[in-house]
């Protein structure tokens, strides 16, 4: 395989407005729609948005959290349980969305032959690995099941993972693996437009139902999924960030490569003509 270097004037455009993924600009108005949604979910606004969570997840928050937990399906609808703990909730955990990952990425490895779609998909699974994983150990918040809501009141030693609340893993994994999947689909592949938003509203479908299921279950607190939501955004804009600019840097190489090769090529023909 080959390192895929290829740029499209979609390529450019949607690494100028930080989207994830091709995009293409009909108009002006939706031109200046993507700038601002690029804007908004910024890496320096994203982590922002992260802290001002953690923060009012130690306090100001907590109010809100314990009004909002009340386990809902036990109450309005029991027989649903099985379906969705069973199905639902799974659908957001590493069973389920890292294979879907894995596929797409082998998928357009192959297509394309390049290592580029393979190892977007091993950086997603190492920063929520690394980067949720880590926050959540660093954090140690109780579940609800504890009947605490206070930061660094749990721990995965004392209490395993009902100790490790925030923020929301599943949450963070629907937002990170599932992006990076349609980020995928949308920077290796020649989908359609129609297909491109299918993927990403599947993204945003399958995020919306982790954080439901989770809420209605009383598994987290309402911060720890909006926190999830937010972790995950923000590891997928980096992981995003990290493979555009080694795509620029691919390309930067090869002019170079290209470059070189056109002036030998230049040198010898003069020295055969003398």
């Amino acid at each position: 395989m080959v390192s895929d270097a290829r740029t499209t004037p979609e390529d450019r455009l949607a690494e100028r407005l930080g989207a994830a993924g091709t995009v293409r600009e009909k108009t002006p108005g939706a031109a200046r729609g993507l700038r601002l949604w690029s804007r908004l979910t910024s890496i320096p606004v994203l982590a922002v948005l992260l802290v001002a969570t953690t923060i009012g997840a130690a306090g100001p928050l907590q109010g809100i959290d314990g009004r909002l937990d009340r386990h809902w399906l036990y109450h309005m609808a029991p027989q649903l349980l099985p379906f969705v703990q069973g199905v639902l909730d799974r659908i957001a955990g590493q069973a389920v969305c890292l294979p879907v990952l894995a596929a797409v990425a082998i998928v357009l490895a192959v297509r394309r032959r390049s290592w580029r779609p393979p190892l977007v998909g091993l950086a997603a699974e190492l920063a929520f690995l690394v980067g949720i994983g880590g926050l959540k150990l660093l954090i140690a918040r109780p579940s609800p099941t504890l009947d605490d809501a206070d930061l660094l009141a749990g721990g995965i030693q004392e209490f395993g993972e009902k100790g490790i609340s925030f923020p929301s893993g599943h949450a963070a994994e629907a937002v990170l693996l599932y992006g990076a999947a349609a980020y995928l689909i949308a920077r290796y592949s020649r989908a359609t437009p129609r297909t491109l938003l299918l993927a990403r509203i599947g993204v945003v479908l399958v995020s919306l139902n982790s954080v439901v299921t989770s809420l209605l279950l009383g598994w987290h607190w309402a911060s720890d999924l909006l926190g999830g939501v937010l972790a995950g955004a923000l590891c997928l804009r980096l992981v995003i960030l990290g493979d555009q600019r080694w795509g620029r840097r691919d390309t930067m190489r090869d002019i170079d490569t290209d470059t070189d090769s056109g002036a030998d090529a230049a040198d010898a023909a003069k020295g055969v003509q003398e």
